[in-house]
């Protein structure tokens, strides 16, 4: 009986004790693309996770979740972070747009299960292909056939965008913060880019997770992206949603800590991601 009670305990300890050591690290990841891990201790502790993208690199193309059919373009199938890189042959990716229906009660509880059918919230372009409803709330990152990136205040990317993801928040802009109120510390994923477009930076913060990280407010995230040398950054889903993963050759990689259903280093299933081609290091 003893056992029965205490092993949820145990295994939550076994999932936290996965999570990436509370460090600073630095490593080139592929071609054209660096990781940096940041510990924060104030004004809380915090994890912020950037990943560093040279979009001039050959190599470097960025990808994101098609839709399960060209006929049913509103809806996809969930998938988490890491099967979408095993699917699409991927080197990177974090998780995108927000995306219905969802709820999370308990850890068996939950919707979406992976396969299940999601609905993406914003516009978004696979390959050329647009799919998701048109809103004047989500704001979009697109890329260029040219491999320029560009986030706009407005419900869609232009005619000929290649690749595009709609996010919620643009919290900077022209280089200046554009948030002037205050919000919950977080889980958070952003994108940001230079001024010019062939620069961009994936910041994943962790959250959720008393005395390893408990998140960033929206104004903190839009610090770190403007200590980055960012001129425009927005803000996609978070939360349990909250996810970076790298193909490491022999299988994936999470290198953040998602927390989805409460449970460290649980990746959620959800509606579609941002990934990025790259060549390796040593090639």
């Amino acid at each position: 009986m003893v056992i029965i009670l205490i092993s949820p305990l145990i295994f939550y300890a076994w999932q936290a004790s996965l999570r990436s050591p509370i460090i600073n690290k630095q490593q080139i990841l592929f071609q054209g693309i660096t990781y940096t891990r940041t510990i924060y201790s104030s004004p809380r502790p915090f994890i912020v996770h950037i990943v560093a993208i040279d979009l001039t690199v050959p190599g470097v193309k960025p990808f994101i979740t098609p839709p399960k059919s060209v006929s049913t373009v509103s809806k996809n199938s969930a998938m988490t972070t890491s099967n979408f890189i095993k699917k699409f042959n991927l080197q990177l990716a974090v998780n995108g747009s927000f995306f219905y229906p969802f709820h999370e009660r308990t850890p068996w509880d939950y919707y979406p299960k992976p396969g299940e059918p999601v609905n993406v919230l914003g516009k978004s372009i696979s390959n050329s292909i647009t799919y998701g409803p048109s809103s004047s709330r989500w704001n979009v990152l697109c890329f260029t056939k040219d491999n320029l990136a560009q986030i706009l205040k407005q419900k869609q990317c232009p005619k000929g965008t290649v690749q595009g993801i709609a996010g919620m928040n643009i919290i900077v802009i022209n280089s200046s913060s554009k948030i002037n109120y205050d919000t919950p510390a977080y889980a958070r994923t952003a994108v940001a880019t230079n001024k010019k477009g062939d620069q961009l930076w994936l910041i994943v913060v962790d959250g959720k997770q008393p005395f390893y990280s408990e998140g960033a407010t929206l104004k903190e995230l839009a610090e770190i992206a403007l200590s980055l040398g960012a001129d425009s950054a927005l803000n996609l889903d978070g939360g349990g949603s909250t996810t970076l993963v790298i193909s490491n050759g022999s299988g994936t990689e999470v290198l953040n800590a998602p927390i989805h259903n409460k449970i460290p280093m649980n990746e959620r299933p959800v509606a579609n991601h941002l990934g990025f081609y790259a060549l390796p290091v040593n090639q």
